[in-house]
């Protein structure tokens, strides 16, 4: 009984100095900080150019050092995801900001969201058509306004507001994107060969663990090509695509409908904060056999406040790679080995 007592004497005098309990830090120094990042699973083997698969890789170290830059000078890790991933939408390697793909209409239609594990606050954009860096918008609607999600012209309205970049639609075609989106509408005319194996893929996302233990993830796509009637995926949804809370967070990329029916990126966590399971085992688990055994496939990043990692995909490739203390990028895209700290 004396020692119930002395423990509710402790935490009443942390509550009244305004210190709040938290399992996963106290008593344990942080882990170093950490940075990873992800550009799409669905890619495969033949289907880029050597050159493409250059560039690509290029892009992701760039990405990786614009975000370990933050985290070296004692940056937040939601900084350090917002740098990374605004790097990568201005990549047109990425179904993302720049290179995002068409709709049936011939149009760009961008989604992004980001969460901050320490606080669990969350902001997400859908639908826009003109916002340059799609995730800092969605920064914008968790730091400067009472809501969660905006979408199309309200959501481009806010941008406006708050001074965030928009640019002429120009800004964001690609021939390639425009080429693939001419083919999709040949295959639904019957004209063309029989669809790409993994139409639906092409998200990037980063998650970044803090100097402080802080952990936070974002996620930016430009959804499917030749969707229609205002198609949203899981990348913008709290829970599906981008997750963070105090022991894990996760940026998914894949077949979108299935990842919003699982809640993947909350499950793996979930199993990691009620299951204890390592995020590995949670992440493999979701990713690699629940999303495939409803009829999806894709892949996904997930950092552990343990400075663990996980990388799983199911598809041919995944652009992928992280970013430790010593600030050299380690990328890959293919089923390549990639060493982990």
């Amino acid at each position: 009984m004396a020692a119930w007592l002395a423990l509710g004497a402790m935490l009443a005098a942390r509550a009244q100095a305004g210190v709040q309990s938290d399992p996963v830090h106290d008593g344990a120094p942080a882990a170093a900080p950490l940075l990873v990042l992800h550009g799409g699973a669905g890619v495969e083997r033949g289907s880029l150019a050597a050159a493409e698969e250059a560039a690509a890789r290029q892009a992701l170290a760039r990405a990786l050092q614009a975000g370990h830059a933050v985290l070296r000078e004692g940056g937040a890790a939601l900084d350090a995801v917002t740098a990374a991933i605004a790097v990568l939408e201005d990549a047109p390697e990425f179904n993302a900001g720049r290179g995002a793909v068409f709709t049936h209409d011939g149009h760009n239609a961008l989604d992004a969201a980001v969460m901050d594990g320490t606080s669990g606050r969350a902001g997400a954009i859908a639908g826009v058509r003109r916002v340059r860096n799609p995730i800092r918008l969605a920064r914008a609607v968790m730091e400067a306004s009472p809501h969660v999600m905006l979408a199309g012209e309200g959501a481009e309205a806010f941008a406006a507001a708050r001074g965030i970049e928009l640019v002429d639609p120009s800004w964001f075609r690609t021939d390639k994107r425009w080429r693939q989106l001419q083919q999709a509408r040949a295959r639904e005319q019957g004209q063309a060969a029989a669809a790409p194996a993994h139409p639906y893929f092409g998200t990037v996302g980063a998650v970044a663990l803090d100097a402080r233990g802080g952990l936070a993830a974002g996620t930016s796509t430009g959804g499917m090509t030749n969707k229609r009637w205002g198609r949203i995926g899981d990348s913008p949804i709290i829970g599906a695509g981008t997750w963070a809370d105090a022991r894990c967070a996760v940026s998914g990329t894949g077949w979108g409908e299935y990842y919003i029916r699982a809640a993947a990126a909350h499950e793996i966590c979930a199993r990691v904060r009620l299951a204890g399971q390592p995020l590995v085992q949670a992440a493999a688990e979701v990713i690699n056999r629940d999303i495939p055994a409803a009829g999806g496939n894709g892949g996904a990043i997930a950092l552990g406040a343990d400075g663990s990692i996980a990388l799983p995909f199911n598809t041919g490739g995944m652009y992928r790679g992280w970013i430790g203390a010593d600030g050299v990028p380690h990328v890959a895209v293919f089923d390549e080995p990639l060493p982990l700290p």
